[in-house]
């Protein structure tokens, strides 16, 4: 069956110039990108009259849309519009939580933020993917598994409220090969808000959130700020989604955000995960007063700032934080009058105070005389990235005077202007001008924009006693020279520096990963650890985990359930899984291992051959509910070369675990049977022996589950 792929949303950008005739009423006001030698294009002599015709079709378009601006006058909506600073976060990120501690650190993810970029003013609590589908836990279900549960969950919100944050929770119109939830996605998530005290849902793949969502919430009493991934192509939908996220344009010229022009008050946060160098994006945003969305894990995946990067949003936000009426005003005006070629700036004005945004998109530094603008008696100019007082030359005309201002802009760089009239009060000015005053002693240009990918560490595998013969019930694997080769099936990430895993030999992490490799002998599991074993485990030991959410889930009453014995053990966490080695005299497999125990020395694609056989491995299951595994001797058909059992397209087998400074992820091997449809974006299955899963661990309430299990080695003599 072939997936259809979810498209890739774009903010909007509205054309550089007019066209030579412009649409007539009730034609299409969708006009196209223009390429009329884009370098070459004087800005200038056509903007008044671009923003007079594009001021015309935003009157009809809001006439056809029956526009209604009722939303963003919320007095409890009014906060997305200074929302200038999003980030999307991975709960399993280790700065959000300790499992170790068992506590949520929210103050030492924000501090982090803080430190390096200035903070944030909302983020989305990201639970979902990528581990989704791994079994058939929905959407909802899995916010229920995060640590405390939904009680849990609404802590860590409540925390990153007490530090001003506002938090959004996912929903993802693509989840529907999973449990069927018996409930509308908007009833369950505005229900999963409410019970958690969120302040608005992030629509993932939402070309804008349905209305049924604003319903829902508004019936709940619950003031949700609706935030979809996209564009909004019907554009209907502005008027009650009030943030949306999606990438930029990156010409040199920069665009105007159509849904930021039809409706000045729609907060756009930009996205552009796997970009590592953000000037593009930057100079977008503050052209078009805007926010960012500043995600560095992504999908477990350290995309991190350049020093460069960090400190540019830091200003920036500062800039827009403060002047944030300005930012929303009606009467912006984009391509103001920028005197220097590809230097472009944009007018905000609001309650006697204009800002104006420049962005210098050359790869080098511009000076002098950068903006001419309407000089007003008694307006007051500061240059507000520098943070100190600027005399414009005024320059006296039949049309009025004109306020001419010289400053220096660095190479693709940034600038600002502001303008104070007489007898207006602007807040904060004189803090503002401090801290930018601050910031100006040290120039953008002098921090690092090298970026570099976070080194990661195999977590160590203690060895065993060794054994001379094979334990009861294991297989003795002889050693031998063994060409290790597999990579990695995330759906996301290319083939960049930071992927998947850093085996020990290697440089960086990356997808792909081949070596030749010495294997000492050592014995292995005939089959994977049964219900049956791992019941004496717990009667001889008396173990329990301090997190015991989902332990053995599928137990009753503290047993396996009749005729479960002899199937693989299951919703048990790496943690549990290595408790039960330890008590055995054993150990987890290296991943190597596993795969040479599965592969021998042919290369081999499966554990039988080249060719998938029916009757190696359990059916596929592609359906919403799961049927129990199969016993792990059920399919003799699919033993190794060395007849070791059951190692692929039943549970996936827990192997090694690799820690970087942000993420903790276990490799998986051998597959399962379960293949959710309906999307590409759950957890896609590596049954074939060169490939395996990466699975993002957070804690063990929410790493076990219905189709994970393990099996053990021990060293030989």
């Amino acid at each position: 069956m072939t997936k259809a792929k979810e498209p890739k949303y774009y903010d909007t950008p509205l054309p550089h110039t007019i066209p030579a005739h412009l649409p007539l009423p009730g034609k299409s006001p969708d006009w196209p990108f223009l390429t009329i030698g884009k370098w070459k294009i004087d800005v200038n002599n056509y903007a008044a009259s671009w923003r007079e015709q594009l001021s015309i079709w935003r009157t009809e378009h809001k006439i056809r849309m029956g526009y209604s601006d009722a939303q963003y006058r919320r007095p409890d909506m009014q906060w997305a519009q200074k929302n200038f600073v999003h980030t999307q976060m991975m709960v399993e990120d280790r700065y959000f939580y300790d499992p170790v501690a068992r506590t949520y650190t929210v103050d030492r993810y924000l501090d982090d933020l803080e430190r390096r970029y200035g903070g944030i003013d909302s983020v989305l609590i990201w639970y979902i993917y990528p581990n989704i589908g791994i079994d058939n836990r929905n959407q909802t279900q899995l916010a229920h598994d995060m640590p405390g549960g939904l009680e849990g969950l609404k802590t860590a919100v409540q925390d990153f409220q007490r530090r001003g944050v506002k938090v959004f929770l996912p929903t993802m119109p693509w989840d529907n090969g999973t449990h069927d939830q018996q409930q509308a996605d908007w009833d369950a998530v505005t229900g999963l808000a409410l019970a958690a005290g969120a302040d608005g849902v992030n629509g993932d793949t939402y070309n804008g959130v349905p209305r049924a969502f604003r319903d829902a919430a508004d019936a709940a009493g619950l003031p949700l700020v609706l935030q979809p991934e996209g564009s909004l192509t019907a554009d209907e939908l502005l008027q009650w989604n009030n943030q949306t996220w999606g990438k930029a344009s990156t010409e040199i010229i920069p665009a105007v955000s159509k849904v930021k022009w039809l409706e000045s008050r729609h907060m756009v946060n930009i996205e552009n995960r796997w970009c590592r160098d953000r000037t593009d994006d930057f100079h977008y945003m503050f052209f078009n007063g805007i926010g960012y969305t500043s995600w560095e894990n992504v999908w477990g995946i350290w995309n991190g700032f350049t020093a460069r990067d960090g400190e540019a949003l830091r200003r920036l936000a500062t800039i827009l934080r403060t002047f944030h009426r300005q930012a929303v005003s009606p009467d912006w005006q984009p391509y103001a009058m920028a005197l220097q070629q590809n230097v472009f700036a944009s007018m905000f004005p609001a309650d006697g105070t204009t800002l104006w945004t420049v962005v210098n998109r050359n790869e080098y530094e511009v000076g002098g005389e950068q903006l001419a603008v309407d000089h007003a008696p008694g307006r007051r100019y500061y240059d507000l990235w520098h943070g100190v007082p600027l005399e414009p030359l005024v320059e006296e005309g039949e049309d009025g005077a004109t306020a001419i201002f010289d400053f220096t802009i660095e190479k693709r760089g940034f600038g600002a202007v502001l303008g104070i009239d007489e007898g207006a009060h602007c807040e904060g000015l004189d803090q503002v001008l401090a801290t930018m005053r601050g910031f100006a002693a040290q120039p953008l240009q002098s921090y690092s924009a090298a970026w570099t990918p976070l080194p990661q560490q195999l977590v160590e595998i203690a060895p065993t006693r060794p054994a001379a013969e094979a334990p009861e019930g294991m297989v003795a694997i002889p050693g031998g020279v063994f060409n290790f080769e597999v990579t990695g099936i995330e759906v996301e990430g290319y083939t960049w520096a930071g992927m998947d895993f850093q085996y020990p030999w290697e440089s960086t992490a990356r997808r792909a990963h081949r070596r030749r490799m010495t294997i000492a002998p050592f014995h292995i599991d005939r089959y994977p650890v049964t219900n049956a074993e791992f019941k004496r485990f717990l009667d001889a030991s008396g173990y329990w985990p301090a997190d015991d959410h989902n332990f053995l889930r599928d137990w009753e009453q503290g047993a396996p359930r009749a005729g479960w014995e002899n199937k693989p053990v299951t919703w048990v966490s790496l943690e549990d899984a290595r408790a039960y080695a330890a008590w055995a005299g054993k150990r987890l497999p290296h991943e190597w291992e596993w795969q040479y125990a599965a592969q021998g020395q042919d290369g081999r694609l499966y554990p039988w051959g080249n060719e998938w056989q029916i009757d190696a491995a359990p059916a596929i299951n592609k359906g919403r509910e799961l049927p129990p595994p199969s016993d792990v001797d059920a399919h003799p058909a699919g033993a190794s070369p060395f007849g070791v059992m059951d190692m692929v397209g039943n549970v996936w087998q827990w192997t090694d675990e690799y820690v970087d400074e942000h993420t903790r992820a276990a490799c998986l091997r051998g597959g399962s049977s379960y293949e959710p449809q309906t999307s590409h974006w759950y957890f896609p299955q590596a049954r074939r022996l060169d490939q395996h899963g990466k699975y993002l661990l957070m804690a063990p309430c929410k790493d076990r589950s219905a189709l994970l299990g393990f099996r053990c080695v021990v060293d030989a003599a």
